[in-house]
């Protein structure tokens, strides 16, 4: 803390930067950094290194060796290049390496070296080859350009939904053009051309809102999305393309507002030689030109040690810029972040950032800022000293109390050792102990981040992320990274000390850890199994079937069923077992789940899979699943029910079919047919019942065909019940008796049939006659109820009498003779009927009978 400002370089009168160890590196190079391939992903991200790249021999020991290591310089993985010659190297916005070959394939690895796919940059690339490509982030994702021999750009914004495009042709870039002169050391109009295409890659992706461009044709166009770079003319480059510090006047803006939001690095991947000056440009208008393009400063960089004499754009201005100097000891790769610039070495690892200004007020020298008195209040206090009130004191008096602790807070963040932050929040803590409604959340959560960030930033993980860079990423992505690391401990603990939801935070990076665990090929699957369930549980969130779809990508097929015991919903479990060709396995799933909608699903997938014997008797054995599929067959394909009916020799189901089928026959033939068919199939399966019935339906069949040619009536299809009431209605009552005697219809029914038939037609005297003919069977209650019910009550009255005495009461009340039903009641001396003749009457028609009526009932209630 004595010495915390001897590492600040003033830039300006208010501006400073800083260059602190973020690692020492622990990777024991012995190349140098100019003889590897090299990239570093941002937000603290793993650096790839492509080792031997230039070498031609074909000999097994000088292949080229691709190695992968975090930010403090342990290795991830490693493999030999054995693939076609790299051009470039590149990180997506998810940690997957890009390795960009020379033919246009571009192949992609993760974090492990392991590989994931491959995609093409077309064909022209691949006629033409790769003198340059690039790698850059956009808001549509991760993009790759491409430089061709032919001196033609081919672009793609997004390798995730892959679109080729060609960019327009780049001026002094054609091949139509003349070559530029070769520079000592350069390599002529291909140097050119290469320039040429950092800076299209780079005005590919600029930053929206940043004003206008000259277009590589000639011309202005808004500046598309992502970071923004002027170029001016070309100077020398000696230095193999990406590994120096390119002074041709290219600025490149930091994709969005940070820490050097003032002041513009030249960085692109690009690296430092030893002995070299790192310049952090200051600047100053300088007007454009009349090309519309910026030209360098009067001072041109010299290459052995000079700066950077370029120019930048901010705030909507030209500026003229003014270097500061870092003398590097070591070749170092630059990594531009959000915030600062990452200085990769063989033996360190170096952050170069402008001093956030939260840390500039409270430790700038004698700075009365009130964080910085704040700060000294609380040091005073610790030595038990008067000072502290003094201090205290004059920050109450100013009313800037809550100003200086939320100054801590803020610069406690910004910090990257331990200690400095303890202090500081320290000093924020005391100085809350003075406030009566500072809201402590923001202490709390500064708390809970900055002991995330230290615990990231440990040698053993390797994730340096500042502060600023730390709340752009979020989280919920820092937790993707450590799961892609497969820190899954460590997540874990992050999870839970965060207190995020068990479907964010836990349950998430758990499904993560079993979908590794199954990929583990060195014990049985019944142990991963058990060790998966073990862990897991029932924790809410996680879906077994999905990490049994990874096992079983990866080969395990039985351990994926096992996994599947696990998954409680049978919805999940089915489809992938009929996706592993398990079906009938996923059939009893399907069963035991009771939703017949899944069975449906089953049933039909092995109907399409498997041959049709062997599909029948395979749902033999699972009789639900049978009587399933027979309902869908009778409603979707009847043949082939007739079929599982033949194949179980099930008889009386095979004549229901047949009934069932001749209702759909036109013809009285085919009709007859079918039901001949179904009468033996009720005789084979001994159901005499059934075999009557149709027996008997064939021969009413063929007398409605000959009443229908004798008496040219539509009989067809009518029942025997319709048929002879239409016989009767027709005054063919000869053939309505044949029928009677043929079919053996009952007495009662016949009787019934017919005087309904009759009353409908109004033939009266035929009922009349009918009635006499013999005994009625019903009785002539109901000759009375059909003349009344057609409102004929003189033909009811005619039968009233005959109705047998405890029903004549009933046949009396219907026809509206009261006086006849009241005596009646009162020979039977039936106390109920009196009570409903007497209901009937009314007082001013009826009176007689209602008294006689109640004297019946007052003589019988004495009794």
């Amino acid at each position: 803390m004595d010495c915390y400002t001897a590492n600040w370089n003033p830039l300006g009168e208010d501006t400073f930067y800083r260059k602190f160890e973020l690692y020492t590196m622990g990777w024991n190079l012995k190349e140098e950094l100019r003889d590897c391939m090299v990239a570093a992903a941002p937000y603290g991200g793993p650096i790839a290194l492509l080792k031997n790249h230039t070498r031609r021999e074909k000999s097994p020991g000088a292949r080229p060796l691709l190695e992968i290591y975090s930010a403090s310089g342990l290795l991830l993985a490693s493999i030999p290049w054995k693939s076609g010659q790299l051009v470039q190297l590149g990180w997506t916005a998810g940690e997957d390496l890009l390795c960009i070959q020379e033919d246009g394939t571009v192949l992609i690895y993760n974090l492990f070296c392991e590989f994931k796919r491959h995609f093409s940059m077309g064909n022209e690339v691949l006629q033409n080859h790769v003198l340059e490509a690039k790698v850059f982030h956009s808001e549509f994702g991760t993009g790759v350009a491409i430089l061709t021999g032919s001196h033609r750009f081919s672009l793609a914004t997004n390798i995730e939904d892959l679109k080729l495009r060609r960019m327009p042709e780049v001026p002094g870039a054609s091949p139509r053009c003349s070559p530029a002169p070769a520079q000592p050391g350069g390599r002529g109009a291909d140097a050119a051309a290469r320039r040429s295409a950092a800076a299209a890659v780079l005005l590919g992706c600029a930053v929206p809102g940043q004003g206008r461009h000259r277009a590589a044709g000639g011309g202005t166009g808004p500046l598309p999305p992502g970071q923004h770079l002027l170029l001016h003319g070309d100077p020398p480059w000696d230095e193999p393309l990406g590994w120096c510090l390119p002074a041709d006047g290219r600025v490149l803006q930091p994709p969005v507002p940070g820490a050097l939001h003032r002041h513009r690095l030249h960085l692109d991947g690009a690296g430092v030689t030893q002995g070299e000056a790192l310049r952090v440009p200051l600047q100053h208008p300088l007007a454009p030109q009349a090309d519309g393009l910026v030209h360098a400063a009067p001072e041109p960089a010299a290459r052995g040690g000079g700066g950077l004499g370029a120019a930048a754009a901010g705030g909507g201005e030209l500026q003229r810029v003014h270097p500061l100097r870092f003398v590097l000891d070591e070749d170092s790769h630059l990594v531009p972040e959000l915030d600062g610039v990452r200085l990769l070495s063989r033996s360190s690892h170096e952050f170069l950032q402008e001093i956030p200004e939260a840390s500039q007020e409270i430790f700038r020298i004698a700075s009365m800022a009130p964080g910085a008195l704040l700060l000294e209040a609380q040091k005073e206090y610790e030595k038990e000293s008067q000072k502290a009130d003094e201090y205290l004191r004059e920050i109450k008096d100013q009313k800037l109390l809550p100003e200086a602790v939320s100054q801590c807070i803020e610069a406690a963040g910004h910090e990257h050792e331990p200690d400095t932050q303890k202090a500081l929040l320290r000093a924020a803590s005391f100085g809350k102990c003075f406030l009566d409604k500072f809201p402590p959340e923001s202490f709390v959560r500064m708390c809970q981040d900055l002991r995330v960030l230290n615990a990231i930033r440990d040698y053993q993980i390797g994730i340096p992320l500042t502060f600023t860079q730390y709340k752009r990423l979020t989280i919920e992505v820092l937790l993707d990274r450590l799961v892609l690391r497969r820190l899954y401990p460590l997540a874990i603990r992050m999870c839970e000390y965060l207190r995020l939801s068990e479907i964010q935070g836990v349950s998430r990076i758990l499904a993560h850890w079993a979908c590794y665990k199954v990929q583990q090929k060195d014990k049985s699957d019944e142990e991963v199994a058990q060790a998966i369930n073990h862990k897991l549980g029932d924790t809410p969130g996680i879906s077994y079937s999905e990490i049994a779809a990874r096992a079983y990508d990866c080969g395990r097929t039985e351990l994926a069923i096992k996994l599947l015991e696990y998954e409680p919903r049978s919805g999940e479990q089915v489809p992938l077992l009929l996706k592993m060709k398990r079906s009938k396995l996923a059939l009893s799933k399907a069963i035991e789940s009771g939703d017949t909608d899944l069975v449906y699903t089953v049933v039909l997938h092995l109907k399409n899979e498997l041959n049709r014997g062997t599909f029948f008797m395979t749902l033999q054995n699972q009789p639900v699943a049978l009587s399933l599929y027979r309902q869908f067959c009778k409603h979707q394909e009847r043949a082939t029910l007739k079929d599982l009916y033949n194949q179980d020799d099930s008889h009386q189901e095979l004549g229901s079919f047949h009934v069932h089928a001749s209702y759909s026959e036109k013809r009285i033939e085919g009709r007859v047919g079918a039901l001949q068919n179904a009468l033996d199939e009720f005789y084979k399966a001994k159901n005499e019942f059934a075999a009557k019935a149709t027996e008997e339906q064939v021969k009413l069949l063929r007398l409605q065909r000959h009443l229908q040619e004798d008496l040219d009536r539509p009989y067809l299809d009518l029942s025997l019940h319709d048929t002879v009431s239409n016989l009767i209605l027709d005054g063919h009552h000869k053939r309505a008796e044949q029928l009677y005697r043929e079919f053996k219809i009952p007495d009662k029914r016949y009787w019934w049939l017919k005087i309904s038939a009759l009353a409908n037609r109004g033939d009266w005297e035929e009922m009349e006659r009918f009635s006499k003919s013999k005994k009625s069977p019903i009785g002539y209650l109901p000759f009375v109820e059909i003349a009344v019910k057609h409102h004929n009550r003189y033909e009811a009255k005619k039968y009233a009498p005959r109705v047998p005495p405890e029903q004549r009461v009933r046949a009396f009340v219907l026809v509206g003779d009261l006086d006849q039903a009241a005596d009646a009641a009162i020979e039977h001396k039936n106390e109920a009927e009196m009570s409903f003749v007497l209901s009937k009457c009314s007082a001013s028609t009826d009176a007689a009978v209602a008294e006689k009526l109640n004297r019946a009932r007052a003589q019988l209630l004495k009794k």
